[in-house]
């Protein structure tokens, strides 16, 4: 439902702003359209800034809305005169509606058999890709930045305490908090894809795919407002250097909200490493199927792609099938708050796979753009004979592969 529509039923809607100009001048006039009156979302906004702001003792009154300079961003909420007027003042490019993110729940087994606990050494997702082989080669991720926003991260499990460069936590208004020491998971989602982007070696079991790169972990999923705890978590990741955004998470169908955000990610030179959920064949979520996003299925390690793994032909000319590319995504074990392990399934468990090769690749070639990067994974992608391409894209791909060609774009 577009923001114009909201507003025939409601006094007032979330937008997100992206914008066209960032003087102070131009930024104080354009809050005076947010909508501030109780029980906004701009008031709740202004309300968790108050209380910052008092902790801080700063004195400006804050406005009624979120600001984020890399992302070039405001968040808030509108009425119908307030967006009128939104729409024409200088300072602003577009606007669009702001839906819930949230997260892309495992996919439950509806039975467990087999073992009780993951094989020592490398699990079965990390050899199919041939990551090992890079690890032959000397590469861990060493010296490159993930961003990781999910539901938080055990920070005191084994496999992650020394995997962690930085942690945050976005509040119910998307201002950031001092995580707890060590930081925790609000779940157990964000512990099980931390570990598997970066986990390091533990009890003889390899589950992380770099577990050289370092994790800029936030927990930004599920509660509050969760636009604006997502949209927190990624200017706090950009603003921290870091290269490569896993998002495991999204909203069912398709939505451009988040168009802009993703484009601004690239534009920083971080890669966003997105799932397509697991609404199955025909459906998929934004903003993992967007053109801009490196969109990521699941695989099976049958090389099927399993049924609730989403694919869909989108009605636009440049990429149009969704995902680019599929990796592991059932039968994942990987880290479970406290000091175990624990077996998942779903796409959630696949960005992390490529989050984690991407993370090698950088690591090899430190100069190489974000554009040569996925380039160079998505063209050692190979799809099996019998599995369509709407379903896979181009298929899963092969790390070795992946670093010939990064290679060959560097020196060519």
């Amino acid at each position: 439902m577009s923001i114009d529509e909201l507003l025939q039923h409601r006094r007032s809607a979330g937008v997100l702003v992206r914008l066209a100009s960032r003087t102070v001048d131009d930024l104080k006039t354009l809050g005076d359209l947010f909508d501030a009156e109780a029980g906004s979302r701009g008031a709740m906004l202004a309300a968790g800034a108050a209380k910052r702001r008092r902790r801080q003792a700063e004195v400006p009154p804050p406005p009624p809305m979120l600001m984020f300079p890399k992302l070039g961003v405001a968040y808030g909420s509108v009425t119908r005169d307030g967006l009128d007027a939104m729409r024409k003042h200088r300072a602003v490019r577009s606007v669009s509606e702001a839906n819930s993110l949230r997260m892309i729940r495992p996919v439950p087994y509806l039975a467990l058999s087999g073992p009780s606990g993951p094989d020592k050494g490398p699990t079965w997702g990390i050899k199919a890709l041939r990551v090992d082989a890079l690890w032959a080669q000397g590469l861990t991720g060493k010296g490159v930045l993930v961003g990781h926003l999910d539901t938080g991260i055990d920070g005191a499990h084994p496999m992650l305490v020394d995997a962690i460069k930085k942690a945050a936590v976005f509040d119910e208004t998307g201002l950031e908090r001092k995580p707890q020491k060590p930081p925790t998971d609000s779940g157990d989602h964000g512990t099980h894809t931390a570990g598997t982007i970066a986990g390091r070696p533990f009890k003889k079991v390899q589950a992380g795919v770099a577990p050289g790169a370092m994790l800029l972990t936030a927990e930004v999923i599920e509660g509050g407002d969760s636009i604006a705890r997502v949209l927190g978590g990624m200017e706090w990741v950009l603003n921290q250097g870091g290269r490569i955004m896993n998002l495991s998470l999204g909203w069912p169908n398709y939505t451009d909200s988040f168009l802009n955000i993703v484009d601004a990610l690239r534009e920083n030179e971080c890669l966003p490493v997105i799932a397509t959920g697991n609404d199955g064949e025909g459906a998929s979520r934004s903003p993992g199927n967007y053109a801009q996003a490196l969109s990521i299925g699941a695989v099976g390690p049958n090389g099927r792609i399993p049924m609730f793994s989403g694919s869909e032909v989108m009605n636009r000319p440049n990429q149009p099938i969704v995902p680019d590319i599929v990796a592991p995504g059932v039968d994942i074990w990987s880290a479970a708050p406290g000091d175990g392990f624990k077996l998942n399934q779903g796409t959630s468990q696949a960005p992390p796979h490529v989050s984690g090769l991407a993370a090698l690749l950088m690591e090899a070639h430190p100069n190489a753009t974000i554009d040569q990067v996925e380039a160079a994974i998505i063209v050692s992608a190979t799809r099996g004979a019998q599995v369509p391409e709407t379903r896979a894209g181009k298929g899963m791909p092969n790390a070795v592969a992946a670093l010939a060609a990064l290679s060959a774009s560097m020196t060519g």
